[in-house]
């Protein structure tokens, strides 16, 4: 091996000198000949000299432009520095070959100095202990590189080794290297092509091979070849321990850039960095395209929104009161409702910087993790204070401690009290408010809610009829339609009760996608129409083809419900009638509620009598009964269990509620003994009974109406209001179908949009001018003799 290494660096060497001095005497020779002309290899240097001071495309952020900032103040320096630039710019033409040449040399660092890299002082990509791991990197593979592939001798046969040397008694000595192959050493002045060697099997076989090969040449004992054993290092072994090195260098180097960086605390080094820091982000208005008038049907939150904003812009207007700055406030409400939504707004028009974080970002695989991202979120909140910190969806890292959870429990636990604490540690003068959204607030452990923390829980509830008028006003503006958009907004309102923010953006948006489906060139009603169908009940499945039996069977159970509601007094309004499949259900029926908020036991018998409307109209017309009427007996059956448990409406199980799980709650035990479980089924039943003889009276009633109407469903799948009437005559109970009905004696037809006074100039920062610097008052102060208003006169 040693013989090997020696051998491939001596072929190194002269290889090396000998290009050198070729090198040399051809660049001399190039300089005699072609004079004060750059030689070839200077212009290689040249442009390999660009291409290390010009960072490759589109990489260009990653190196800094130092060397941009350094020309900029040189420009400015008059024109008597321009002339000694111009004559410094001209003074290398002038100089010798060799001088410009060496200039150059001195600049042509290759990256490998401090000061001299690509984009200026410290943007190379060799910077400090890097540069000489990087070179040992290279250096450890070049060795390894030279070991591999370097000569290593000639390899000859058993057979050329017996015959072409040990029969010629040119061989001195044999060397077993390894056990693995054998070094013949040749007399002193034989000549070779090199070293010689071959492999063997075992060290046992080759001994007796060589002592048999010797005795069939006649060589006496005395004279036998000796065999010597040796462990030589060999480039095999290197390259099995690369991996071990490789691996040890590379845990080596991040410990070291780790170590470092809580040495130097630096932020996103080493290799934790990225995983400790906080992930909110500094939000930039000019990014947010959303504002305050384009937030609608939550009036009452958003003056609350403004409220805050308008704390920490005009701190001096509640000081002078003595009003302390509220620390933080949560949006709580249904999904859709605009939570979300009011934040952008707030980061889109509020002049603080407002800072954005979900609360799933602080649950890591690493322990500890989450504390430490919550430490670093509120510092970088309190670096641009007065600001805003928005936590959307707090309910993944604020759960009620001490619960039933596994796993993750206690590192979630440690997030939500590092949380409290740097909540609770904010004092009036840090002016950093902390917002928050969930729509799971009673999951939040009560130490997260009270006062002090967030002082303030804004509901954001589901919008009313005049709020989804709003609502429809602003989604109208972008669309393309020649219907009065105002009448449009009050009769879209109407159409959609219990509809939230969400769902009226959906149905814009669907209907402009149906109008564009059908090429015309602006919305009719008729798309809007469309698109409520399309949300409420699904995608219309025209392919869906329906046995004729099944058809009927359809026909019949949607006109049991329509006429049923027709005729009960409490029931809604019915819309529409289609027995065209749509998502799930094979037909459907729209009804039209009312925006009511009290149920009488009388008003939810007739919606249970209506909704076993189908059931009861299989059963009187075919006398069999089919599985389309699961989904209304589930609704029936929570009607009925909601009735007897939880609004006390039955005279038995007496005036209770019990609080029943929720849906995907694990349940262990009900609230109740066993005795008033069978009571309340008993009730259940007997209630569902009654409502079913109802219904069964009404419809056999009315049999010949629910004839015509599943007549004509089949002839026309679809029927409206105005066919309703045709067919059964005008409804016998006063009912609410337009807008000006739904919102008459609620004071206007609009919502109220107007702002308290203190909030007309919300988002203005305003000069206390009603104020000294100490915070006293200058108003003229009262002299002695005039006695303060609304008090007493004092008596001498």
């Amino acid at each position: 091996m040693a013989h090997q290494l020696l051998s491939s660096a001596s072929k190194l060497e002269k290889f090396l000198l000998s290009r050198l001095d070729h090198l040399q005497t051809w660049r001399k020779l190039s300089l005699l000949r072609n004079g004060p002309r750059i030689s070839a290899i200077e212009q290689v240097q040249q442009q390999w000299r660009l291409l290390c001071n010009k960072p490759p495309k589109g990489f260009e952020k990653y190196f800094k432009q130092g060397q941009k900032t350094k020309e900029a103040p040189k420009e400015a320096e008059g024109p008597a520095k321009d002339s000694k630039s111009s004559q410094s710019a001209e003074a290398p033409s002038s100089k010798s070959p060799g001088s410009s040449s060496s200039g150059r040399k001195k600049d042509f660092t290759y990256g490998f100095y401090p000061g001299k890299n690509m984009g200026g002082e410290g943007g190379g990509p060799f910077q400090g202990n890097d540069k000489w791991l990087t070179l040992g990197a290279v250096g450890t593979l070049g060795i390894i590189g030279v070991l591999m592939f370097s000569e290593g001798g000639k390899e000859i046969t058993w057979r050329e080794f017996v015959y072409g040397y040990l029969n010629k008694g040119t061989v001195e000595k044999l060397e077993v290297i390894n056990k693995k192959w054998v070094r013949v050493r040749l007399l002193p002045g034989t000549s070779t092509d090199g070293t010689l060697w071959f492999n063997i099997g075992s060290s046992d076989t080759f001994e007796r091979n060589l002592e048999n090969a010797q005795l069939e040449l006649n060589i006496e004992p005395q004279n036998h070849i000796p065999v010597v054993y040796k462990n030589e290092m060999e480039s095999g072994h290197l390259v099995s321990y690369l991996p071990t090195i490789i691996t040890i260098g590379l845990l080596l180097y991040f410990t070291r850039s780790t170590a470092s960086m809580f040495s130097k605390g630096g932020r996103g080094k080493g290799l934790f960095g990225n995983v400790t820091s906080s992930t909110a982000k500094l939000i930039n208005p000019n990014e947010i395209g959303v504002r305050f008038k384009d937030v609608a049907g939550c009036e009452e939150a958003k003056i609350e929104i403004m409220e805050f904003v308008n704390f920490l812009k005009n701190p001096q207007q509640y000081i002078n009161l003595g009003a302390k700055i509220p620390k933080g406030a949560i949006l709580t409400g249904p999904p859709g409702t605009g939570k979300t939504l009011l934040a952008k707004a707030t980061a889109g028009e509020a002049d603080v910087p407002f800072l954005t974080v979900s609360g799933s970002e602080f649950l890591e695989m690493f322990v500890g993790v989450g504390p430490s991202r919550v430490r670093d979120m509120f510092a970088q909140a309190r670096k641009h204070a007065p600001c805003i910190l928005f936590i959307d969806e707090i309910d993944a890292v604020g759960r009620k401690r001490g619960g039933k959870s596994f796993g993750s429990h206690s590192e979630q636990e440690n997030t939500l009290n590092q949380l409290l604490v740097e909540m609770d540690g904010f004092n009036t003068t840090t002016n950093v408010v902390v917002l928050a959204a969930t729509n799971r607030i009673d999951i939040l452990d009560k130490a997260l809610l009270r006062p002090g923390r967030f002082d303030r829980q804004i509901y954001v509830p589901a919008p009313d009829i005049k709020g989804r008028a709003s609502i429809f006003k602003v989604h109208l503006q972008n669309l393309k339609t020649n219907l009065d958009k105002i009448e449009l907004s009050r009769k879209m309102a109407a159409l959609t009760p219990g509809f939230t923010g969400a769902d009226i953006a959906n149905v814009c948006n669907e209907a402009a996608l149906i109008a564009a489906r059908d090429k015309r060139e602006s919305i009719i009603m008729k798309n809007f129409e469309q698109a409520i169908e399309r949300v409420v009940a699904g995608m219309e499945k025209k392919t869906n083809v329906l046995q004729p039996e099944e058809k009927k069977t359809v026909a019949y159970h949607e006109a049991g419900h329509a006429v049923a509601g027709w005729f009960l007094q409490h029931a809604d309004p019915l819309l529409k009638v289609s027995i065209i499949p749509r998502g799930k259900g094979l037909g459907y029926a729209q009804y039209l509620p009312r925006e009511q908020y009290l149920y009488t036991k009388e008003q939810l018998f007739d919606r249970m009598c209506m909704t076993l409307g189908g059931r009861v109209s299989e059963e009187i017309f075919f006398h069999r009964i089919t599985t389309g009427a699961q989904d209304d007996l589930q609704k029936v059956t929570q009607s009925a269990y909601a009735q007897v448990v939880h609004y006390g409406m039955n005279e038995k199980v007496g005036t209770v509620s019990f609080e029943m799980p929720q849906p995907g709650d694990m349940v262990l035990d009900k609230p109740y003994s066993e005795s008033t479980a069978q009571l309340i089924d008993q009730e259940v039943r007997i209630m569902i009974d009654t409502a079913h003889k109802h219904t069964t009276a009404l419809l056999t009633k009315h049999k010949a109406d629910v004839n015509k109407v599943a007549e004509r469903l089949l002839k026309q799948e679809i029927l409206s209001r105005d066919d309703m009437i045709e067919l059964l005559g005008k409804r016998p109970f006063p009912e609410k179908s337009t807008y000006e009905e739904f919102v008459e004696g609620t004071g206007s037809f609009e919502e109220d949009t107007t702002l308290p006074e203190g909030l007309k100039e919300w988002n203005k920062a305003r000069d206390s001018s009603d104020t000294k610097p100490d915070g006293s008052s200058t108003e003229p102060p009262i002299s002695p003799s005039d006695p303060p208003k609304n008090q007493p006169e004092q008596r001498v």
